[in-house]
């Protein structure tokens, strides 16, 4: 555990240096989100249908922002070869690598979702619901997308293949993610939608971390 900290405090110290990334992150999820009225028009009761299925897609799009660049710099000024040399089995480096970026992007988007939500119109009975299914997807996200930025390390054109390597196993995490405040909203009971987002992010933690471990040893042979 005291490398595992160590790891991670060295990446919140790499993310300080490049702070700007986390505010670009959050400032483009608040300009997807506020430029939907302006294209579907004003109407509360339209704003209100589409809020939660806005906010979904906008947290996923952010949320791929900022995976291309996770192994990238240590792997071109060799830093991740001499991470692999660590005690610290390289499946801990990838998962304190996780903690961070999820910490500096999704819980971010987990913070301003609700005063978005409330600009979109959605009914109060989805806030809750809104943050908790975050709450559970938003890690899933950066759990996915981290195999898919070990994949493409080193390779050319990296965030093309990267959209299309982590967009469709991003899917299902959208489906009930969108379905949970649907149902909310509606007066319907969320247990279920819940327990599946929790069944993902459990079946993320155990193995993005080994998958995501192989594809850097597969890169850096």
């Amino acid at each position: 555990m005291t490398r595992l900290a160590c790891i991670l405090g060295r990446e919140f110290r790499l993310a300080q240096r490049h702070g700007m990334d986390s505010v670009l992150v959050v400032v483009f999820f608040v300009l997807a989100v506020v430029l939907f009225p302006f294209g579907v028009g004003p109407e509360p009761n339209i704003l209100a249908r589409i809020a939660a299925g806005v906010l979904w897609v906008a947290a996923l799009f952010a949320t791929m922002l900022g995976l291309e660049r996770l192994f990238q710099a240590d792997y071109e000024d060799g830093s991740l070869e001499l991470l692999m040399l660590t005690p610290l089995p390289l499946e801990g480096v990838v998962l304190a690598k996780v903690a961070a970026h999820w910490l500096t992007t999704g819980l971010p988007l987990l913070i301003a979702a609700p005063l978005l939500a409330a600009i979109l119109n959605m009914n109060v009975a989805g806030f809750l619901v809104l943050i908790l299914a975050l709450l559970l997807g938003t890690p899933t996200l950066s759990l996915i997308g981290t195999v898919g930025a070990a994949l493409v390390l080193g390779s050319r054109r990296g965030g093309i293949l990267l959209s299309l390597l982590v967009l469709p196993l991003y899917i299902p995490v959208l489906i009930f993610g969108v379905s949970a405040v649907d149902a909310a909203i509606g007066g319907f009971g969320v247990r279920a939608q819940l327990l599946i987002l929790g069944a993902f992010l459990l079946a993320s933690l155990a193995l993005c971390p080994w998958a995501a471990a192989a594809a850097l040893r597969q890169a850096l042979e």
